[in-house]
């Protein structure tokens, strides 16, 4: 059985990322945390804590842990109210209470802990900066040992960002600018990364079609959620950028590795200042990660689907 860590940066496909972990049979959820980048971290860790109240479908033992990692580069203020709304929602919120806990420790530190404690390598699924993940290696280099391997919605290598602010030269991805100097410190440990980037999931647009059909099955509580939660996205970030299910598809694969029909091993490096940071760029000298290119649309929605018909 295959055991997940799972750090996010609480928007709208993060969420529902988490609902997707919370729901999927055959793993066991060490852990979770977000931190305060795509939405704000308040509400992310709410929303996490009412979703595993609702449906924690297996009864993994989880507290949401709360990260205190700070940008180099904030997201815009515009795109991060998603995580307010998403915990407005009528479903999450219908018990009036909250039971599962905020952890302990910040989520840094709750990683460590979780993979100290772990009984075999975990797989780490993160789809907000790696702020937290650099920060967990520096106080505690030996986890990285413990981490089978790290699938990570970052980066783009085609040259094309979605950055569009006057200390950026639009050719780096928001999660990597967040904070460029963590992406270098993960890129300097051994651990195996499998990369998915802006230029990653073209065949999975969000579409009106696809909201059409959430629609037509909202009797599963869980797909009505989903169907709620992307009813809020009316307009895309950047109005000329098409949505993809970039977080999600980071993890389904780490579910199902199948989805991924083709990938390429690429060495890389990261830019760190000036108006390039955060940009990824190709170096014969650099490390070595694993980019995927191609996923199978149709294995995707069908295992996005039967995952949360899961739910009662």
């Amino acid at each position: 059985m295959k055991e997940i860590y799972f750090n996010h940066d609480g928007n709208i496909d993060d969420l529902v990322s988490y609902l997707l972990f919370l729901l999927a049979p055959d793993i066991k959820l060490l852990g979770v945390s977000a931190i305060d980048a795509d939405g704000y971290i308040d509400p992310s860790v709410e929303v996490c804590r009412k979703m595993t109240d609702r449906f924690n479908l297996r009864g993994d033992q989880l507290a949401i842990a709360k990260s205190n990692s700070r940008a180099v580069n904030q997201f815009p203020a515009d795109w991060r109210t998603a995580s307010y709304s998403f915990n407005s929602l009528p479903l999450l919120n219908e018990a009036g209470k909250m039971m599962t806990k905020e952890a302990d420790q910040p989520a840094h530190l709750d990683i460590v802990t979780k993979l100290e404690n772990a009984r075999k390598p975990v797989t780490l699924v993160m789809t907000g900066p790696l702020t937290d993940l650099a920060r967990a290696l520096d106080a505690a280099p030996a986890i990285e040992n413990k981490i089978a391997k790290l699938y990570w919605m970052g980066g783009s290598l085609d040259g094309h960002g979605n950055v569009v602010q006057v200390n950026a030269d639009g050719t780096q991805e928001w999660n990597a600018f967040w904070d460029p100097f963590a992406v270098e410190r993960v890129l300097k440990s051994n651990i195996a990364m499998e990369v998915i980037g802006l230029e990653s999931s073209e065949e999975l647009p969000l579409t009106d079609e696809l909201k059409m059909h959430w629609a037509s099955l909202r009797k599963y509580p869980a797909i009505d959620l989903v169907g709620q939660a992307y009813s809020l996205l009316v307009n895309p970030p950047i109005q000329t950028m098409q949505l993809y299910f970039w977080d999600v598809l980071t993890a389904i694969s780490a579910l199902y590795p199948e989805v991924v029909l083709a990938s390429e091993k690429r060495r890389v490096k990261v830019v760190t200042t000036g108006t390039a940071a955060g940009r990824m760029e190709d170096d014969p000298n650099g490390r070595e990660i694993t980019l995927v290119t191609k996923a199978d649309k149709k294995l995707f929605f069908k295992k996005f689907d039967e995952i949360l018909m899961r739910a009662e």
